[in-house]
């Protein structure tokens, strides 16, 4: 195994000699390669002495050459694919029954990676994939919306911790992002800034994507570098075309673009999609092609994935299928309503994923259109997690129903079967499919102790460089292993200064090595996992692994227990691909020495201490805020607010007046609207008079519509919300005004209490931009009168300790399902 191993070495050594050599730089001699090390380590490069000739004019001087930093010559391309909420059994190249023939034909052209790792959860895994460090020692030990003052989970990457972006970027790389950016800490993502973790900032040349833990992919809220923009639906593909087509355009616009002006200089594209985050919106030409596909129900789906699985060579042919947790209900179980309903939700996932199959397709085409696709590091990750347990036991028409705790009756779900997928749902499927997706391991996304959350399907492709094509790879990686791996095939030494920063060494171990040894020994001998309490440690080829706290899909209260009562589990993992036999009662001693390394790892990489709080953590006063202690809020026409910066207006009594100024021949439009079609309100004017409408997660719209018609000139349109009061979601009555005269009153009987409207939507005046939160206009419906202003002026809520403490249970559970 020691000589796999070093042969292993020798030949990445010998890789990466070759790219330096052809950069002119021969590598003869021990102090040739330090030499060229040194001259790299510090970034920016240390400016080069002119090497001309001065005199009095330029008749008797001599010119240097005007420095330009270009990338080693040999360095490929890089097109790193990472894909959202996915488990191991969901995609056809690793087993799954959705067919994936563009991750075929990636695999075809390269390499299987089927003992890859990531953290179980999104912002963790993201900040780990792009720094190469792990997870906490970046500072995202959780989302961001769960910080807290200890180094590991603050939510802020340090400038220590520099970007492999960044890097790439100042050694000759063009560099852009596409997608999901859900490492901007809550309160730094309003158009105040500061944009230092933003994509512009982080080594990126240009982004186009949201920022968030999930978007609408019919109506997204987007940003190109850091202004908010709309997506832009070309015309005639209307109510067929999504976020995903536009992230695919954008990349492959770029591709083009770059490629005609400097076809010799590397590329560098990130492609994070909102897929296959829920909402599972997805054109209907696609989910026509998956009708039917699902009524077997996940138990027998699960079976039917092992044995394909057991085909194709991506398990071993001694992995034992772990059954179906307690917690689970099995599929027989359900009635013909809800198997009619978690049915129809499984094929909106299914079409989801082969929509997001067939766009990676289109971005193979464009690299093969333009020569490059031979000389492209494609790397595609499929996950940051496992498939999401979040969707509760029978999935939800919109999962903001279920995680503000409000019941969808199967009976409405039917009446709205069709709908599902479309621009009107905000669906999710139910955990049943999320365990069939994660086949064979047991669990899934949160769930760090355990292979469902954490083991990913890993596809590298690299035709120039990887001659074992199809081949397939069983060494143990983790995400921080592919920045590492990014500059060991680029040639690009690691450097210790960054932009004036002595940078922590990377984590990760490069898997260039495994490139032509399929059975090298791995590089990696040990690795941590924690997330949310849930813990386990690897350490050459055991696992010790421990779930603490609630089950994934539960969105109520939570409850904890003791550290101390947690059961620890012990797999041999060289003969149990599967987490299958605990082995913890007949191997204390192992057990105890791999609790032990957890133990030092914690303290290595910033775990510690270990948090388990609920309410607490989700609580906003740990963090910075932008809102905190106001009351008064003025705002101008225009304004584009991310809902956590906008003024409060949940569980608590305000009013909203607007000062308007309205031509002759009346106007009408919105005049403030929060949320979209998944929930939110809207203050806007209809005919010439005002509507309150207030949409409670699509199951109840609430409109007030008043009487009074505006007048050409001044006027001064107000709204009172007076909350009825005695805990959380209570009902209000709502009232309206204009120019002092009340024109209309009404009551909203129920309402949302978590805090957001809605994951990705912001605050909007004098438009509703996104999706619509009514029905009654499309969006943006943009006010046609000028507002001079709006005053908000929100009142202090008056909640028991209790309620606060509720509260602040769901905002996590929320956040949690959003990331």
């Amino acid at each position: 195994m020691r000589q796999r191993h070093k042969a292993g070495q020798d030949v990445e050594r010998a890789w990466r000699a070759a790219i330096w050599a052809m950069t002119g730089l021969v590598l003869v001699a021990a102090t040739s390669v330090t030499a060229v090390s040194s001259a790299q380590e510090v970034l920016p490069k240390p400016e080069a002495p002119f090497k001309g000739k001065i005199g009095r004019t330029y008749k008797d001087s001599e010119p240097d050459k005007i420095p330009v930093t270009k990338a080693p010559a040999g360095a490929p391309n890089v097109l790193l694919i990472l894909i959202d909420d996915c488990g191991y059994g969901q995609w056809g190249t690793f087993g799954g029954q959705i067919p994936t023939p563009s991750l075929d034909r990636l695999a075809k052209m390269g390499l299987r990676y089927t003992r890859f790792h990531t953290t179980a959860l999104c912002s963790p895994t993201r900040a780990a994939l792009l720094t190469g460090r792990n997870h906490h020692s970046v500072g995202t030990g959780v989302i961001t919306e769960m910080g807290t003052a200890y180094p590991g989970y603050t939510g802020l990457i340090p400038k220590s911790t520099a970007t492999v972006s960044e890097i790439l970027r100042q050694n000759g790389y063009s560099t852009a992002w596409f997608g999901k950016n859900h490492n901007v800490p809550d309160w730094e993502t309003s158009i105040s800034g500061p944009f230092d973790r933003w994509p512009v900032l982080l080594g990126f040349d240009h982004f186009y994507g949201f920022i968030g833990g999930e978007a609408n992919q019919w109506a997204p809220a987007l940003y190109r570098d850091t202004q908010r923009v709309e997506m832009e639906v070309p015309k005639g593909k209307e109510g067929r075309y999504t976020l995903n087509d536009s992230l695919a355009d954008e990349a492959i616009k770029l591709i083009f673009q770059q490629k005609s002006v400097t076809p010799d200089r590397p590329l560098f594209i990130y492609w994070a999609p909102g897929a296959m985050h829920a909402p599972h919106h997805v054109p209907r030409e696609w989910m026509d092609k998956f009708k039917g596909q699902f009524d077997q129900g996940w138990d027998k789906c699960r079976e039917e994935t092992y044995q394909r699985q057991l085909k194709l060579g991506v398990i071993p042919p001694d992995t034992k299928l772990t059954p179906r947790p307690k917690e689970i209900p099995a599929y027989d179980s359900l009635t013909g309503d809800q198997k009619r309903i978690a049915a129809r939700l499984m094929e909106a996932f299914a079409a989801y994923t082969a929509q997001t199959d067939y766009e990676i397709g289109r971005l193979l085409d464009a690299l093969e259109q333009t020569g490059q696709l031979n000389n492209t590091l494609t790397i595609c990750m499929i996950g940051d997690n496992g498939a999401s347990m979040e969707g509760g036991p029978y999935g939800s028409f919109n999962e903001l129903a279920t995680v503000a705790g409000i019941p969808e009756d199967p009976a409405y779900l039917v009446q709205h079967l069709d709908e599902i997928g479309g621009p009107e749902s905000y669906n999710h499927y139910p955990v049943g499919w999320a365990w069939a997706m994660n086949t064979p391991f047991q669990w899934g996304k949160q769930v760090a102790s355990h292979f469902g959350g954490t083991r990913n399907p890993l596809v590298i492709a690299w035709p120039d460089r990887i001659k074992d094509r199809g081949g397939i790879r069983s060494q143990f990686h983790h995400v921080i292993d592919i920045a590492p791996t990014l500059l060991a095939a680029s040639g690009i030494p690691e450097p210790t200064m960054v932009n004036g920063v002595k940078q922590k060494p990377i984590e990760g171990v490069s898997m260039v090595y495994s490139f032509d040894q399929a059975n090298a020994e791995g590089t990696r001998r040990v690795q941590y996992f924690e997330l949310l309490g849930n813990r386990g440690i690897y350490k050459d080829g055991w696992m010790a692994s421990v779930r603490h706290g609630r089950l994934p899909w539960i969105t109520g209260i939570g409850s904890s227990k003791s550290f101390d009562e947690d059961e620890w589990e012990l797999y041999d993992l060289r003969g149990d691909f599967s987490q299958y036999d605990n082995l913890a009662a007949n191997q204390p001693a192992k057990l105890k020495e791999l609790q032990d390394v957890f133990w030092s790892e914690a303290e290595k990489h910033q775990v510690l201490p270990l948090d388990d709080r609920l309410a607490e953590r989700m609580n906003p006063a740990n963090r910075p805020s932008l809102i905190q202690g106001r009351t008064v809020f003025n705002y101008f026409q225009g304004a584009h607010i991310p809902d956590s910066s906008a003024a409060p207006t949940q569980n608590r009594s305000y009013t909203i007046t607007a000062n308007l100024d309205v031509p002759s021949g009346a106007a009408d439009g919105v005049l403030v609207a929060a949320g979209g079609t998944c929930g939110g309100f809207s203050l806007y004017i209809k005919d010439g008079r005002p509507v309150y409408e207030y949409n409670l997660v699509t199951l109840q719209r609430t409109k007030i519509a008043g009487t009074e018609a505006l007048v050409a000139g001044q006027n001064v349109v107000r709204m009172e919300w007076r909350y009825d009061g005695g805990g959380l979601g209570k009902g209000t009555t709502v009232s309206l005004f204009v120019n002092g005269k009340k024109a209309g009153q009404g009551r909203v009987e129920a309402t949302g209490w978590v805090g957001k409207y809605s994951p990705d939507e912001t605050f909007d005046i004098g438009e509703d931009s996104g999706s619509p939160v009514s029905n009654e206009y499309s969006s943006p419906n943009r006010f046609t009168g000028t507002i001079r202003k709006i005053v908000i002026d929100s009142q202090p809520t008056n909640l028991t300790a209790a309620d606060q403490e509720n509260l602040e249970d769901a905002r996590r559970q929320a956040a949690l399902a959003m990331q």
